[in-house]
């Protein structure tokens, strides 16, 4: 049986098209914000809050809730929230701030694990939530729904305040002097963020989120120079890499989160060797 006769007897199976439009949305969300949270020196923000969506996912799973979403979503938007808060407090700088929600999320998530543990395979659910595993693959059709309202959601509000964004991320004080609330803008972007990460989590696992949101606008800068055009090319980049990624790791039964990010890590490296030469 050759691949293409391969691919096309795992694409019958519904699980797998699941994880393909997952997979593909999840891709395309994390890039137009990456260029975003690149350009503002925002990148960590992505780990602190895949950190933050760990300890809620392990507050769901004491708590024994049906839908992990309706805990894990609203922590990490308040959390996003309150990293942006401590951000601009003087007395705690941005990356102090981050780091301590961070570090603190992720060890009281895992003590909670232990502690309160109602699983018979604690690293197993440990290893998926941080790795992403194969979770992307037993995803329900109500959870491909949900993903779907949401991903919706938020390419239409970055495709309605494009132009806000762009402002805010280039010359925040030039935006404030236009009349532009930026401080509005900037809460908006962590919401959306901590919207994405909560989303990529079935995806790449916590710990490789800040992965899929980078890589695609590092690589893309290395090609383009204008503000849209690295955002196309690396909502393009993100969805090509995914689809191989997720092909690929049920191809070659690799963990769906490492492989995707491997896929990145090369179309990176590539397109550093195109501008190389283009130098």
């Amino acid at each position: 049986m050759n691949i293409l006769e391969t691919l096309g007897m795992y694409l019958s199976y519904p699980f797998v098209r699941y994880a393909l439009i997952v997979g593909v949305l999840i891709a395309l969300c994390s890039s137009l914000l990456g260029v975003t949270l690149v350009l503002k020196r925002f990148s960590f923000i992505g780990d602190g809050l895949s950190h933050v969506a760990f300890g809620a996912f392990a507050i769901a799973a004491v708590l024994e809730v049906s839908n992990e979403m309706l805990v894990v979503l609203p922590l990490t938007v308040l959390c996003a929230v309150l990293l942006l808060r401590m951000g601009q407090n003087t007395k705690i700088r941005g990356d102090a701030a981050i780091a301590m929600l961070s570090v603190g999320a992720l060890a009281i998530g895992y003590l909670l694990m232990n502690i309160f543990s109602t699983s018979s395979n604690l690293s197993g659910d440990v290893c998926s939530s941080l790795f992403g595993s194969t979770s992307i693959l037993t995803l329900t059709l109500g959870e491909v729904i949900l993903c779907v309202v949401l991903s919706v959601i938020v390419i239409a509000v970055f495709v309605f305040f494009y132009h806000k964004i762009f402002a805010v991320t280039f010359d925040e004080s030039f935006a404030q002097a236009t009349g532009t609330d930026a401080k509005k803008y900037n809460l908006m972007i962590a919401v959306i963020v901590a919207v994405i990460i909560v989303l990529a989590m079935n995806l790449v696992g916590s710990l490789l989120i800040s992965a899929l949101i980078i890589f695609p606008a590092l690589s893309a800068m290395r090609l383009f120079r204008s503000f849209l055009s690295v955002t196309i090319c690396s909502a393009i980049l993100s969805v090509c890499c995914a689809l191989i990624g997720i092909l690929g790791s049920i191809l070659w039964a690799t963990p769906v989160g490492s492989t995707i990010v491997a896929v990145d890590i090369a179309a990176f490296l590539i397109c550093w060797l195109i501008d190389r030469v283009r130098a």
